[in-house]
């Protein structure tokens, strides 16, 4: 630590700060513009070396950094970064990004001060003088910002050479670079300032020890590890990470000085997100969102009869206003945008706003709107059909209670079980919804020509999903018009179409727009001139899980005398559909009764004429989505509505439900679930049966009969979510969330996906059922590496399946793997018989992935990675036994010897190979080393040979041995991706496998070289079998079975199950087996315990767990 400077450092500095000042944002940074350093100035110097971390730096004044606001001490390292704690050894040369610990990186790559080639120095300095020149470089890059630093950490990466490697690159020999980070801190806020004077980076990629090859540094922020029960990246913020953005950190700059960048990196704004200077924004750039308190629900009113409608006490009180509060999350602008934005005069994005602006209304006169006139510029979201825009990198654009499937033109969402939506949004069936927005109006009354205006009104409404009731009230509507507006129940109507109960085969409003859609609507009064015009834009689902809409109305409205009562009869209406487009007229009557003057009560009855069209996107690419109806009736079976004076709340309740056009009354209408009598939980949803008859179900996240929900105790991969979105400000998993913020996803059943990806970095990664990660799955972005999951799906009560095998009949079968069932498909020659795939086994508390078929005693083999297990059962019928279920990680792909009598497995978590005979007994570990993420695995069993697939994803290689693990050497390596499933087939000596890292089928002969492409442009493929001419395998995109013809290198027909879920392992039953025999085939080949071909011979060895002299090992 430095306390104060010398004399000539102070006037150093002195005349530093004034090149500063008087710099314009065309001067190139020089080296002496730098903040002194060096021995003279009080720096300590880093150890030479490569990779070389520092002692702790020991700070006086805490840093602050994102949401921490206590670090006390830091490390430099050579390779560019400042660590807020000390890098573990794994992690000293540069690798993947994130890493685990809090960094700071304004040059990060791999750096060499080897023999003196440069030198790194750091030191805290708290002289007035320098803290003076850092508070003037904030505030250049935040004006608005009145920033004096206590402490400031200066480290300078002074004339570094690149790591060169093994093969030494001539074009690097000379280049040096020069950089600082400066980090500034005060009571409450820090600041980092990266400098790159001119000529400062001479080199802008290093070779790297793990890719073996030249890649970009990385200027980024990272938060670390964060989490105390569960550990999950933190935030971080990449900068700049390629050749081009680096070059141009010397020539551009967010502060108005080339070469200079300002970051705010530890303050209350900064808790998710590193803010990056912007001089160009101005002071009202930024984006408040302004919140209002939730409205308390009041639920005691279940019933919403006329009889009750002087009494009816709806949930809403008079609005309240809290405090606004403002998200702001930072948009990284990188060097290469800087420089080209910039220069154009564009604005930059400094922050991003989770409110979405409504679209303004322009004001116009009323008019007649026929769909012909429907602009599509009111779609709130739009499919695009681009080539690049698949499930891959457009996953987010479904909710997360969605999936996602890609199809010829495009990709489509589609909620899960027990949610209701278009896809991009969606709600648990049954669930009670809220609605909230704002109106504003221009309304004329009666004849009067001087219209009643008002702007920023709040609507909120409330939902009973399950009775198709919905509650709206609009507050702080003048008296001179709320009464006029009493009939006007359409303005809540809209919500009531939104949510009414759905008869079987019809959808509500939010299940085909997902509350995403535009509408316009026109009112004739019939004998009164004037019209009205009403135009309202939903939103979607906003950060705190409630639906959005703004609603502007325009027009004139006959006048209501004050204190009258309105009254509107139960009415039907006629919804038309057409493509992305829905219209609906109809005549409605309504009662106005006036107050009452001596004794009598006078009464009328009006007549409107009501017009609508909606707009909304569909997804058009999936065909095989059951077409809407083309009419629908939407029966509103009572209305009330009411004005109340004293709180100038305009109320509109409503209880609806969609069906077919119908004439009086049929039977089927009179199902509980329709007519909202039905007794249900508020948070159940009414299943309709035949007749009179219904079931209520509890809505996802709630258990019990239906008649009574509670709600459900959280899951871990829950929990998680809610303790990062917390921490990070936000209160809803659909709420966008700010760059680098990693949340964990979890399935509709709480559980964590076995694929999670990081959604600002693109790389992707295996956990396991607690979420933690499983070493060596993580892969680059746009590859998705192919992750098992360990979790059963839950068993939905109902009938129980029984799990005793259904025989299959005579022939050759495919059989292939579904979560938790078995199902095979006939072969007829080649060709699969699609319309005689049956189920053969139900097994549904377990996940089975890899399958074997013993063609000698019939039986199918299996592993199971829920609990975890290896099975088998056999095709002429019975119960499943469980042969080996002690010992086991995550067995996944398994082989069978049918001349040795031995299974084969691999264990993905173990890492090893294993072999044990047909009945479990007698196991062997084979290998234990050189292995990652181990799966497909296959036998040779005449010649002795086992082959497998390693998909590890820096190394991915397919190897061999022999059956004993003796001559194990690498078959395949070179231009490979994510090596799945492999096949041997015995007949033609091919062995073949797909990858769903290069979406390629591939065969060799193992005794030739040379290997072939079979096709390309495969979806995702797990798992394969041949058989015949013909190659099969599973694919997870499609959730199919392919078949390709081998000869021809082309797919020839695809199979898909009824249930669309994920297929995993496949195999061949084949109706006899292959001729041919090895040196085990006879009485064990003379060996006492296990009989382990080989090529020409067979070795006897002993089990692992078996002690004593009555084994007898030998060649």
């Amino acid at each position: 630590m430095l306390a104060a400077s010398s004399r000539s450092g102070a006037a150093w500095t002195r005349a530093l700060l004034l090149q500063l000042l008087l710099a314009g944002p065309g001067g190139c940074l020089s080296r002496q513009e730098l903040f002194p350093f060096g021995p003279g100035h009080g720096d300590l110097e880093l150890e030479a070396g490569d990779d070389r971390v520092s002692p702790a730096l020991e700070l006086s004044w805490a840093l602050r950094f994102y949401d921490k606001s206590d670090i006390n001490s830091v490390y430099v390292t050579t390779n560019g970064i400042i660590a807020m704690s000390e890098p573990p050894a794994k992690e000293s040369h540069p690798g993947l990004f994130p890493p685990t610990f809090g960094t700071i990186a304004p040059f990060l790559a791999d750096l060499d001060t080897t023999d003196g080639l440069g030198k790194v120095y750091y030191r805290e300095d708290l002289s007035p003088s320098v803290t003076r020149l850092a508070a003037e470089c904030v505030r250049r890059g935040f004006p608005e910002v009145s920033f004096q630093p206590r402490s400031v950490v200066v480290v300078t990466w002074e004339s570094m050479a690149p790591y060169q490697g093994p093969s030494r690159d001539p074009a690097q020999e000379g280049k040096r670079n020069t950089f600082q980070a400066v980090l500034a801190s005060s009571d409450s806020s820090s600041y980092a300032i990266f400098l790159y004077p001119e000529d400062g980076l001479q080199f802008h990629t290093t070779f790297s020890k793990k890719d073996e090859n030249q890649v970009p540094a990385v200027v980024a922020f990272s938060q670390g590890l964060v989490g105390i029960l569960w550990k999950s990246d933190g935030a971080y913020n990449i900068f700049a990470n390629d050749r081009e953005s680096i070059e141009n950190l010397a020539k551009s700059s967010n502060s108005g000085q080339q070469g200079v960048w300002v970051f705010e990196i530890g303050s209350p704004v900064t808790a998710s997100g590193v803010v990056p200077a912007d001089v160009n924004l101005g002071p009202d750039d930024g984006a408040v969102y302004d919140d209002e308190e939730d409205e308390d629900y009041d639920l005691a009113t279940t019933r919403l009869g006329l009889e009750d409608a002087g009494t009816t006490f709806f949930p809403y009180g008079n609005p309240r206003r809290g405090d606004a509060n403002t998200y702001n999350h930072p948009g990284v602008l990188s060097p290469r945008q800087a420089a080209t934005e910039r220069s154009s005069g564009s604005p930059t994005e400094r922050t991003r706003s989770f409110q979405l602006l409504a679209e303004k209304f322009p004001q116009q006169h009323a008019q007649v709107i026929d769909v012909d006139e429907v602009e599509e510029t009111g779609v709130v979201f739009s499919y695009n059909t681009d080539s690049r825009q698949t499930c891959a990198n457009n996953r987010h654009q479904c909710s997360v209670h969605a999936e996602c499937r890609d199809f010829a033109t495009g990709f489509c969402c589609s909620c899960v079980a027990g949610y209701t939506g278009n896809g991009r949004q969606c709600v648990a069936e049954g669930s009670p919804q809220r609605v909230n927005g704002k109106v504003k109006g221009r309304i004329f009354v009666g004849t009067s020509q001087v219209p009643i205006a008002f702007e920023n009104t709040d609507l909120h409404s409330y939902v009973v999903m399950n009775h198709g009731r919905s509650y709206t009230a609009i507050s702080t509507i003048p008296e001179t018009l709320g009464y006029s507006l009493l009939p006007l129940a359409p303005i809540g109507g809209i919500i009531g179409w939104m949510f009414a109960v759905e008869q079987d085969g019809f959808r509500n409003g939010f299940s085909i727009t997902g509350g995403e859609f535009t509408r316009q609507a026109e009112v004739t009064f019939v004998g009164h001139p004037g019209k009205l015009v009403m135009k309202q834009r939903f939103s979607g689902i906003d950060e705190h899980g409630h639906l959005t809409i703004d609603t502007e109305l325009e027009g004139r409205v006959p006048q209501i005398p004050f204190g009258a009562s309105v009254h509107i009869e139960p009415y039907t209406e006629l919804y038309h559909y057409s493509s992305s487009v829905i219209t609906s007229s109809s005549t409605r009557e309504y009662t106005v009764t006036e107050p009452g003057r001596d004794g009598a009560a006078p009464s009328h009855t009006y007549t409107y004429q009501w017009r609508q069209t909606i707009t909304f996107q569909e997804c058009v690419h999936d065909d095989s989505r059951p077409a809407l109806p083309s009419t629908q009736q939407l029966s509103v079976d009572s209305v009330f509505v009411l004005y109340n004076q004293e709180e100038r709340i305009l109320r509109y309740a409503l209880s609806n439900s969609i069906g077919p056009v119908r004439d009086g009354s049929p039977d089927a209408l009179q199902n509980p679930c329709y007519i909202g009598n039905h007794g249900c939980d508020s948070n159940a949803a009414c299943r309709p049966g035949p007749g009179t008859q219904f079931t209520c179900e509890c809505s996802i996240g709630f258990r019990g009969d239906g008649r009574a929900c509670y709600e459900v105790e959280k899951t871990r991969c829950q929990l998680e979510q809610e303790h990062i979105l917390g921490a990070a400000g936000l209160v809803d998993p659909q709420q966008p969330r700010p760059p680098g913020l990693f949340v964990p996803e979890c399935d509709e059943h709480g559980h964590y996906v076995p694929t999670q990806c990081h959604g600002s970095t693109g790389y992707c990664w295996c956990v396991d059922r607690d979420g933690r990660e499983v070493e060596g799955t993580r892969t680059r972005p746009g590859m998705r590496p192919p992750c098992l999951s360990t979790v059963a799906p839950p068993i939905h009560q109902g009938p129980s399946v029984p799990t005793a095998v259904i025989p299959l009949p005579p022939g050759t079968h495919l059989l292939f793997a579904q979560t938790g069932k078995i199902e095979r498909l006939p072969l007829e020659g080649s060709n699969m018989k699609k319309t005689e795939a049956k189920a053969f086994l139900h097994v549904p508390a377990k996940v089975i992935i890899g399958l074997a078929f013993d063609c000698v005693d019939k039986m199918v083999y299996w592993t199971d990675i829920s609990e975890p297990s290896i099975g088998r059962a056999s095709l002429h019928g019975g119960e499943p036994t469980t042969i080996v279920r002690q010992d086991l990680g995550s067995p996944e792909g398994i082989a069978l010897d049918h001349l040795g009598r031995n299974i084969f497995w691999t264990d993905s978590h173990l890492d090893r190979i294993e072999v044990a005979k047909l009945d479990g007994s007698l196991r062997r570990v084979l290998f234990e080393t050189d292995l990652v993420n181990p799966r497909g695995i296959v036998t040779d069993s005449m010649r002795g040979n086992l082959y497998w697939t390693d998909w590890n994803r820096d190394n991915p290689k397919i190897e061999t041995s022999y059956m004993d693990g003796t001559n194990r050497r690498i078959l395949v390596q070179d231009d490979l991706g994510l090596p799945n499933g492999l096949t041997f087939d015995a007949f033609s000596s091919q062995l073949c496998w797909v990858d769903a890292g290069t979406n390629r089928a591939e065969c060799l002969n193992p005794s030739q070289p040379g290997r072939r492409k079979v096709l390309e442009g495969l979806q995702y493929p797990f798992a394969v079998t041949s058989y015949g001419k013909n190659l099969y395998y599973t694919d997870w995109k499609t959730n199919s079975v392919v078949a390709v013809d081998l000869a021809i290198s082309k797919e020839m027909d695809t199979f898909h199950p009824h249930k669309q879920t994920r297929l995993y392992g496949i195999t061949t039953a084949l109706s006899q087996c292959p001729q041919g025999h090895n040196y085990c085939s006879v009485n064990n080949g003379g060996c006492t315990h296990l009989c382990l071909a080989t090529p020409g011979s067979r070795t006897c060895r002993c089990p692992d767990n078996t002690l004593g002299v009555d084994c007898i090992e030998r060649k």
